[in-house]
């Protein structure tokens, strides 16, 4: 039966992550949470060299040690990411004790949510699951999407996102703003803001 996913974005920044382990695996899921500003702790006896230097550089917390029930206390997120799946499964148990959502990884039942894999141009987002029965078919349609989309297409959304903005600082709400959002939507990627201005009279943009 498919699984029952609510698809969001979530803003991480200055929430408390925990991560179970400090080998490969472990780092990948490290850098995302970073990527995302979040505040990381690892517990893991052992850390490979590039956990080290997050550690050393204050890019993250390590505690060099087994993971303890008590260290999901204040936790916003858990990812059990050790080669121990007793231990994964352990982190889990607590997490869910705690009502702290856990990602095990590579044990789809021991999951509240899963890693997509992404395709990113500024702050477009694609994100693409498959509630964990294939991460290579996710990253298999993440690299055809990536190919399909333009590199400009994140300039060309923030150039739009001033646009849109400015439409709605000038117009009342009314069917005349709700056109004008939508030709701007299907501006051509690439297409300037001085070309829109000199090409669309007011009763298409600005």
């Amino acid at each position: 039966m498919p699984a029952n996913l609510l698809p969001i974005f979530v803003k991480l920044a200055g929430r408390t992550c925990l991560v179970a382990g400090g080998g490969n695996v472990a780092e990948a899921k490290i850098a995302s949470l970073l990527e995302a500003e979040a505040e990381v702790l690892v517990v893991a006896p052992h850390a490979n060299e590039r956990v080290r230097t997050l550690s050393s550089s204050g890019a993250l917390r390590w505690k060099p040690r087994d993971f303890q029930a008590s260290d999901l206390d204040g936790m916003f997120m858990a990812i059990a990411a050790t080669s121990d799946p007793d231990v994964n499964r352990n982190v889990f148990e607590e997490s869910r004790k705690r009502s702290v959502i856990c990602n095990s990884v590579d044990d789809p039942p021991h999951c509240d949510f899963y890693f997509s894999a992404n395709v990113r141009r500024g702050d477009l987002q694609v994100a693409i699951s498959t509630a964990g029965e294939s991460p290579a078919v996710a990253q298999r349609l993440r690299d055809e999407i990536d190919r399909a989309l333009d590199p400009g297409l994140g300039e060309w959304l923030e150039d739009t996102g001033s646009l849109r903005r400015e439409i709605l600082a000038r117009y009342p709400a009314s069917e005349e703003r709700k056109q004008l959002l939508q030709r701007l939507a299907y501006r051509e990627v690439g297409e300037s803001r001085t070309w829109a201005r000199k090409n669309w009279n007011r009763t298409q943009l600005l």
